[in-house]
């Protein structure tokens, strides 16, 4: 590792020395970042006019043609796909033709969708006699999450406790049962999780790592990869029908709003990329008290002996329940929407690896008459990219390897624009850095000094942690850094899809403020030196990683490094 680092510094120090990309240039980039520059994109990004740049909506395609509009200003390449200039009739009988041109528009479709009307779960009992099927009501009994495809199903049902699986302890749900094409009923949460004392909490939790919508979505992941066609997810302490309630008046009553009716919601719509087939995902399903006791009646499974027990013992007691079915009926209304990323380029020397620098510009769109305007989550971050690609132009330099700036769209949905791109990355290059810039203009409650932000990287490259050290110290930028580093980076935002194909990233983000994912989220709460700062720290980690030869900390580098 040591000999690695050394490595680095050396070609650093070349790097700083060199006439070409010296002192001089950097800090021509450095200067053009500025809080004029900043504050006059923040302002327009985040404006009303934008109507909260809900992904495929008019606000959203608006501010793609601002980014896009920059980024030409600013003198980058369009990276987009290729589209056509067409003659006029005039000019096609003189025998003009059409003729190609790149955009700074990368096009996708997705499939926007939300459950229809048209919901059913019956309960099935096999018994000596006969069959004895109970078909029980919607949002009275039960209530589904659908995928974008409608099903129709009739299946066993397997219990599989938590549906908790542990790599490093060995503990595993689904050890000793098939669950491929079944449904499975599990508990939520995990082992021990309301016992701080017990053997298994020790194990499972031991730095409060499993927040629940973290492990939710792990252990859907893990259902889905073993073919589960629906789960049936139960937490016997927490009363669902509270949610069904039709009947009570003013009911919705929250900080901005009260009423009798509910508002629209941006959760009420998801969206995905299509694909080439049919995504086998399960159907969620909640269910009553009494649909569990008469799923459970005269099978031997007690959840509530069976959570006691596990907890210390860390033995699953998983097992498909006997003489009984489920059957399943969901419906969906959906379209397909076009959205699209914003692409620009700035070609290196070296063309065959690129450097991605992105964030995304989308967010929740407006609804009954609010606009979430998303000032931090995340034009900030956009205009972190926006003002990076400035700074780089700015140098005069050509960089040694290429670096792409993207403005992503459709992350409220899924990372769906961060995961196209990853997918058809620019010019089938091969992808060997992502910056990451989300929600990077507020503080924390507790950041009384203003000047805490965070930077999640890849653990094995911890020459993107020396730098950025390098660089607040030696440029005075005065952040207080808290580093998170983690072998592959997850989590919700568009860091994730580069992790997920072994790219090294970096994530900045400022704080995460009250207004998170509220329409109160304004320019006028935003933290402008803070968010200057970190643009910079940004460029100047990308500039000199451009301009360098860097490595993984182990003495065989990853995919694509050199």
């Amino acid at each position: 590792m040591q000999s690695v680092k050394y490595l680095f510094l050396i070609t650093i120090a070349l790097f700083t020395l060199h006439p070409s990309y010296g002192q001089d240039a950097r800090d021509r980039g450095l200067e053009a970042i500025t809080k004029q520059a900043v504050r006059g994109q923040l302002e327009f990004l985040a404006s009303d006019w934008t109507e909260g740049r809900h992904t495929g909506r008019p606000g959203a395609y608006m501010a793609a043609d601002y980014i896009a509009s920059l980024f030409q200003v600013y003198g980058l390449e369009p990276g987009g796909d290729t589209e056509w200039d067409y003659p006029s009739r005039a000019e096609r009988r003189e025998g003009k033709r059409p003729t190609p041109y790149r955009s700074y528009f990368q096009n996708f479709d997705l499939i926007e969708y939300k459950a229809g009307g048209d919901h059913e779960f019956l309960l099935v009992n096999n018994a000596a006699s006969g069959t004895k099927t109970t078909k029980f009501a919607y949002r009275t009994d039960f209530s589904v999450l659908t995928s974008d495809v409608a099903v129709d199903l009739e299946m066993p049902v397997v219990f599989v406790g938590y549906g908790f699986t542990d790599r490093e302890s060995g503990y595993d749900d689904y050890k000793g049962v098939a669950v491929r094409d079944k449904i499975i009923l599990c508990l939520s949460g995990y082992p021990g999780q309301a016992d701080t004392t017990s053997k298994a909490y020790k194990t499972f939790n031991p730095d409060g790592r499993r927040s629940g919508w973290r492990l939710r979505r792990e252990k859907n992941q893990k259902a889905s990869g073993l073919g589960v066609a629906a789960i049936i997810e139960v937490d016997p302490g927490r009363d669902v029908t509270r949610n069904w309630a039709d009947n009570l008046p003013f009911r919705y009553n929250t900080e901005d709003y009260e009423g009798d009716v509910p508002r629209a919601s941006f959760y009420e719509y998801r969206m995905k990329l299509p694909g080439h087939k049919v995504a086998e995902e399960p159907t969620l399903v909640t269910i009553s008290d009494r649909v569990l006791n008469e799923l459970l009646e005269n099978t031997g499974i007690d959840l509530e002996a069976f959570a006691e027990d596990v907890k210390n013992s860390l033995k699953p007691a998983s097992k498909e329940i006997a003489g009984k079915k489920v059957r399943i009926k969901t419906s969906v209304e959906s379209r397909i929407i076009r959205a699209r990323n914003v692409v620009g380029v700035l070609p290196g020397k070296d063309t065959s690896e690129i450097i991605v620098v992105g964030g995304h510009y989308d967010h929740l769109g407006k609804h009954d008459g609010w606009i979430w305007n998303g000032a931090d989550d995340n034009a900030s971050g956009t205009v972190g990219v926006m003002t990076t690609a400035k700074a780089c132009m700015a140098t005069g330099q050509q960089p040694e390897k290429t670096i792409v700036f993207a403005a992503w769209t459709g992350e409220e949905k899924g990372l769906l624009g961060s995961k196209y791109f990853t997918d058809h990355p620019y010019e089938d290059a091969e992808m060997i850095l992502n910056l990451n810039y989300d929600m990077i203009s507020r503080d924390s409650r507790d950041d009384s000094l203003g000047v805490e932000c965070s930077m999640v990287y890849t653990k094995k490259y911890s020459v993107l942690k020396e730098i950025t050290d390098n660089h607040n110290d030696h440029y005075g930028l005065g952040l207080d850094i808290r580093y998170r580093p983690s072998e592959r980076p997850r989590g919700g935002s568009d860091h994730t899809p580069f992790a997920e194909k072994d790219v090294p990233v970096f994530y900045f983000m400022a704080g995460f403020p009250p207004e998170y994912h509220q329409p109160d989220d304004h320019t006028g709460l935003v933290n402008w030196d803070k968010m200057v700062n970190i643009i910079k720290a940004g460029y100047l980690n990308i500039w000199e990683l451009a301009n360098s030869e860097w490595e993984a900390d182990e003495a065989e580098s990853a995919p694509g490094q050199k």
